[in-house]
This record gives C-alpha cells, sequence and structure tokens, in this order.
C-alpha cells in the first residue's frame, strides 16, 4: 500500500520567540502555523464547537546534563557506558518540577479545558475542549485547509501562552500536520485488509523462474519476483538460523512496536503464520497490545486509515517474530487520530516496557519546526538514558526529490539520536543463503506492444544528510565528507545507519486476515518498505541483546565502531550477474492481479529494476546513504556487539 507522503511544511508550536512589548503577559509560540496553511488553501473557520485534543510539552530540567549523559551511556569504552538509569532515576533528576506541571494544567482547567492524561514523567499534559475554547486560550483562529488531497485544521496565527509557563516547550495536536505521518510500508496497490495476494508467475527464491515468456530487458531475460521470503529464508540470508536454533532466540527481551490503532486479528494471524512457516506460536504473555493514557476517548474518523495500519501492525510484529521467535513483542497503538504516536512513544520510554522499539513510520521531510522536534528529540535523550533502542524507518521515497521536490531525510530517522535503518534488495537463493544484497531503488516500466517502456521512478530506500542536525562524534569517523558535508561544511548528521531488506520485488511474505469478495479470511502476501527493514533489524538486535546479556541502548555508537569490520556484509554495488550471460540479476517481472485477489479482472506486468536509487544517493564501497555501514552478517555480528 502506498500511503500519501508529506508534501508540505509540517509546524506544531514552539516556545523559541519571546513575547513582542506589547504582550509583556504572554509568549508567542514560533512555528506554530504549518506551512501549508496559506490563506490561498483556507477552506474554512473550523467550528467552535468541534472537538480539539492536544498535548502540552514540558522540557527536561537541566536539558544539557541530560543530553550528555544519553551520549555518555552510549558512547563504548566511557567510564559510563551502559550505565544506564531507570525510569524513576530519570523523572527523579530530569522530569518537569511538579509546580511547572501543576500550573499548565491549572491555566488549562480555567481556559475550560478537561485534563485527559500526564505521564509519570511529566512530558506534556494532555487536554481537550473545543475549537473554541482553544481559540480563546491560545489567542488565534482555527482554520481548516486544503493540504495534499485533505482538509486538515490548523491555527492561522502564532499560538501564544501566559509568559508565567516558562517551562511549556511545545504544543503539538491543535493543528493536524501529524495526519501526514504515513508508514513506511509499500508493495501492495490496496490496503491490505481489503484483500490483497500475490499474482503469479512468481519465484520461490530469487531467480528460480525466468520470464522467458516476456520480452528481455538491456538484452538479458530476467526472473520473475520471488513470491515473498519467508522467515526460514531470512534467517539463512542473514546468518541467524544457527544462532536461533542454539538458543540465542531472543529471549528475556522485549520489542516495542508502534503504530496506529490495533488489530483485532493479530495474535491469530501470528500464530497461523507461524504454524504454517516453521515459527513458535506466542507463549503465554508473549505478547501484549497496550494504549497509552486517554488512547480510546474518541471514535474513528474517515481522515484516518485504521485498516491500512492493521496491515503496518501485522508486518511489523511477524517480522520481529520471525528474527527474534523468543523475543517478548508488546504493541502499542497510537489512538484513533495518528497525531498521538509521540504520546504512545512517550508512554514506552517513560513505562521502560521495552529495550528495544521499532518505528515503521515518519514524515516524508525535514520541514519541521524547532518545536515539533523538542518533544520528540526529550523523549529520544530519556530513551537513550534508561538503555532503550529506537529504531526508525529511513523511508520509501530515495532522496525525496521526486516526491517534494528537493532533496532532503526524513523525520524522525534523522534525529541523532536514533538508529535509521535504510533498506536493500536481496536475493535469497534455493538453499536459503545469501546470494546478493544492493540498494533498494527501484524504477518501474510498463509493458506495451512487447517492449518494456514507460520507465519511472517508483520508490526506494530514504537517505541523504540533514539539513538540521549537525553531523554526530560516532559517525565522524566513518562517514565520508562529501556525504557528510553536502549542505555545509561543518557536516551533517547521514542517513541510515543500516540496513535490511526493504524492496517490495524481494520483499517478506506476511500474513493477515483480510476482506475477499468471497469472505474475510485469513490470506498472505508480499510486502516491503524500510516498515520491513526496522522491524527486521530490531528482531537482530533482540539477539544480539540476549548474546550480550545486557542491552545495547542507543546502539548507533557501538555499531559504527564495528563499521567495515566482519560485523557487516558491505553493500558496494549492483547485484552480481548470474553465470548464463543471457540472464539478468539487475531486475524482475511482477505480475499482479488487476482486482488485488484473482485473474478474473485481468493481470498486470511490470518490470521492477534493483538498484535504482534515484538522484543524489548510491551505493558504493564502505558507508553509503542507503544501506549506511551494511546489514547485519550473522553470527559475527552478534560476537562483535557482545
Amino acid at each position: 500500500m502506498r500511503i500519501r507522503a508529506l508534501t508540505a511544511a509540517v509546524a506544531v508550536a514552539a516556545l523559541v520567540v519571546p513575547a513582542s512589548a506589547g504582550a509583556a503577559s504572554s509568549r508567542s509560540l514560533s512555528g506554530s502555523v504549518p506551512g501549508w496553511a496559506k490563506a490561498s488553501a483556507k477552506q474554512a473557520h473550523a467550528a467552535g464547537a468541534d472537538g480539539v485534543g492536544f498535548r502540552v510539552y514540558l522540557g527536561w530540567r537541566d536539558a544539557s546534563g541530560a543530553e550528555a549523559l544519553a551520549k555518555a551511556v552510549s558512547t563504548p569504552g566511557g567510564a559510563s557506558y551502559g550505565k544506564f538509569l531507570s525510569p524513576a532515576q530519570f523523572r527523579q533528576r530530569y522530569a518537569p518540577a511538579a509546580a511547572d506541571v501543576n500550573a499548565v494544567k491549572t491555566w488549562l482547567k480555567d481556559s475550560g479545558f478537561s485534563i485527559v492524561a500526564t505521564p509519570l514523567n511529566g512530558h506534556y499534559v494532555d487536554a481537550e475542549g473545543t475549537v473554541a475554547e482553544a481559540e480563546a486560550a491560545f489567542a488565534t483562529t482555527l482554520n481548516t485547509y486544503a493540504v495534499d488531497g485533505r482538509t486538515l485544521r490548523a491555527p492561522a496565527t502564532a499560538l501564544r501562552v501566559p509568559a508565567s509557563l516558562s517551562a511549556v516547550a511545545g504544543v503539538i495536536g491543535l493543528d493536524e500536520s501529524q495526519l501526514l505521518i504515513h508508514p513506511d510500508r509499500a508493495g501492495t496497490d490496496a490496503a491490505p485488509s481489503a484483500g490483497f495476494r500475490n499474482g503469479t508467475p512468481c519465484s520461490a527464491y530469487w531467480a528460480e523462474k525466468y520470464a522467458t515468456d516476456q520480452p528481455v530487458f538491456n538484452g538479458k531475460t530476467e526472473p520473475y519476483a520471488p513470491c515473498g521470503y519467508t522467515p526460514s529464508q531470512l534467517q539463512g540470508a542473514y546468518g541467524v538460523a544457527g544462532p536461533i536454533a542454539a538458543g540465542n532466540d531472543g529471549s528475556g527481551q522485549t520489542v516495542a512496536v508502534i503504530d496506529a490503532f490495533a488489530s483485532p486479528t493479530i495474535v491469530d494471524d501470528v500464530n497461523t503464520y507461524s504454524a504454517k512457516h516453521g515459527l513458535p506460536a506466542f507463549k503465554a504473555n508473549q505478547f501484549s497490545q497496550v494504549v497509552a493514557p486517554g488512547t480510546y476517548r474518541h471514535p474513528e474518523s474517515r481522515k484516518f486509515d485504521p485498516s491500512g495500519w492493521y496491515g503496518e501492525e501485522t508486518l511489523d510484529v511477524e517480522a520481529v517474530h520471525s528474527m527474534a521467535p523468543g523475543a517478548n513483542i508488546t504493541y502499542v497503538g497510537a489512538p484513533n487520530n495518528g497525531s498521538s504516536l509521540d504520546a504512545a512513544l512517550n508512554h514506552v520510554v517513560d513505562r521502560k516496557l521495552a529495550q528495544i522499539v521499532t518505528n515503521s513510520y515518519g514524515f516524508s521531510s525535514e520541514l519541521l519546526p524547532p518545536g515539533y522536534i523538542k518533544p520528540y528529540n526529550d523523549t529520544f535523550i530519556q530513551a537513550a538514558i534508561e538503555g532503550i533502542g529506537l529504531y526508525f524507518s529511513s523511508g520509501d521515497n530515495g532522496d525525496e526529490l521526486n516526491n517534494v521536490g528537493y532533496q532532503t531525510t526524513d523525520w524522525p530517522a534523522s534525529s541523532p539520536y536514533v538508529t535509521a535503518v535504510g533498506g536493500t534488495s536481496l536475493g535469497v537463493d534455493a538453499g536459503n543463503g545469501y546470494a546478493f544484497e544492493t540498494g533498494w531503488g527501484t524504477k518501474r516500466y510498463s509493458l506495451a506492444g512487447g517492449a518494456w517502456t514507460s520507465p519511472t521512478y517508483l520508490y526506494g530506500a530514504g537517505g541523504g544528510t540533514s539539513r538540521l542536525f549537525a553531523e554526530p562524534s560516532w559517525q565522524k569517523p566513518v562517514v565520508p565528507a562529501d556525504i557528510a558535508t553536502r549542505w555545509s561544511a561543518a557536516g551533517g548528521r547521514a542517513v541510515p545507519d543500516v540496513a535490511m531488506v526493504g524492496d517490495p520485488t524481494t520483499g517478506m511474505l506476511v500474513g493477515q486476515t483480510q476482506t475477499f469478495s468471497d469472505g474475510t479470511y485469513y490470506d498472505e502476501y508480499r510486502i516491503g518498505g524500510t516498515s520491513l527493514s526496522s522491524p527486521l533489524f530490531a528482531g537482530v538486535m533482540a539477539l544480539a541483546d540476549q548474546a550480550k546479556g545486557s542491552a545495547h541502548g542507543f546502539a548507533s555508537p557501538a555499531l559504527y565502531e564495528k563499521a567495515g569490520t566482519g560485523a557487516f556484509r558491505d553493500i558496494a554495488g549492483g547485484p552480481p550477474a548470474p553465470a548464463d550471460p543471457s540472464k539478468g540479476w539487475d531486475a524482475a517481472v511482477r505480475s499482479d492481479y488487476v482486482n488485488g485477489e484473482s485473474a478474473a479482472d485481468g493481470m498486470r506486468t511490470t518490470l521492477r529494476t534493483l538498484d535504482d536509487t534515484g538522484n543524489t544517493i548510491k551505493v558504493r564501497p564502505g558507508y553509503d546513504d542507503v544501506t549506511g555501514v551494511g546489514s547485519p552478517a550473522g553470527q559475527a555480528f552478534l560476537d562483535a556487539l557482545k
């Protein structure tokens, strides 16, 4: 399923600009008007009686000290490495003062709002009320605007809060920018829950079947795309089948998956999938679904895509279970509006529900004001201090030039406090071995008049250089200067850090209850995206944590320390050429059912290339901005990270 990408500036409130002399009793929240909230796009004044939900964020006490500690506990060889704080210890040292939290609550209550929840770390106050109350309290006007095919709400002028609320660091939710967050998932042409299965022919493994009945490409016959790799194929290709069989299966570790909504069939689907593909079924208490306080207070809305997110949850959970079948999995679903993924993540971190968190979503740009970034980065810093590793998909639109019109990395993958996971194209041979791996980037050719024609860039692993964040110290010895200094001589944070398979052409087979024309039942389909890459790598890190005997926490510094060693497969170029010179491995032929489920309405045949990574990001030896330092090399990776 392709999800519409962000094409406009995203903005929420940031407390960075002091009030003017004429408004000494209040402070302006700079950046609280999204870039898409233009007068020309205005639809109407939001109805005063409409409900609004939002979170007022407070910053950490001793913010610089918290940031320094996050770096210290994550730097191998340092005196503080691995000396993580408990959530209670973190709150004692860095949480906002109770007086500041109470002051925000009092102001909100006095303004007519209901308080929904406040997490234990006091990071925000979650409130709800009406549009009219919000306009009065924040001294603004809330309108609706046309953006990216939707009608979304936003303030027309910057929000204001009382000057006495000096601890306020931002407001998220009064505008609906976060509804533009999308799962980094690709590979189907219909929402998974609406019924989708692979067209045929397809290959059981890479190049099992060649498309001899189709035109040649660059003078060579290309293979039919794999039907979707199974757990045993992925374990074999990434070299972890042996460790898993020997007991290094993630037991005793917990991985959290954060998405939106919660699939009602997830346990049955995973257990059915496991039975079909040689994985153990979930044991008692091995899987749990939890929600942050205040999650299910509102009915579903047409603005949201619950069935699409069901597919995302299924992909993420089955991917983690495939690579770490012994690990516990905690699924945390954001509320029925896509604007509370931040609250779901804070809940996991504040309660330390897991030591590894995989996040398969993001914005297709960094067009974000400081007020949006700071609340998230504060949560990321707390995670690092507590020894929680955060993994984010790098995106599915390459360098974004074809998508948003300029080169940019995706957020939150570009944060220097998370590990960004890029995507590859993977060849698995007949014996479940590693045939090759290259960068995921796809041009799609249509079949017309007996020839492949009309190539267009379709999708590919996100990557590039951040325009917002400086180059972290742990990247400096590894990332080439031309990548680091793409936008400034001082250097920027490069994305991604690591990679695993993400290409839907060589994607994973997943199983889910879907609604077909002849009923609702379980079936399977191939899917990809860096939504696949991130949970696969999170599963491998669960194996690494078990092997080490303790959590790695924020692992990027440790991963870069092993760059260029046998711990990683360096993805240095395109796919190799097969022995037969008449055959090619630089593309695959894909057959799809026009109606998504059967050949009744005909077939659609396309050719999908490999390693067409876009405009400015390229696979090359050493670090590159498509695959990072490479993909994990099985037992050598686990041994290196002990």
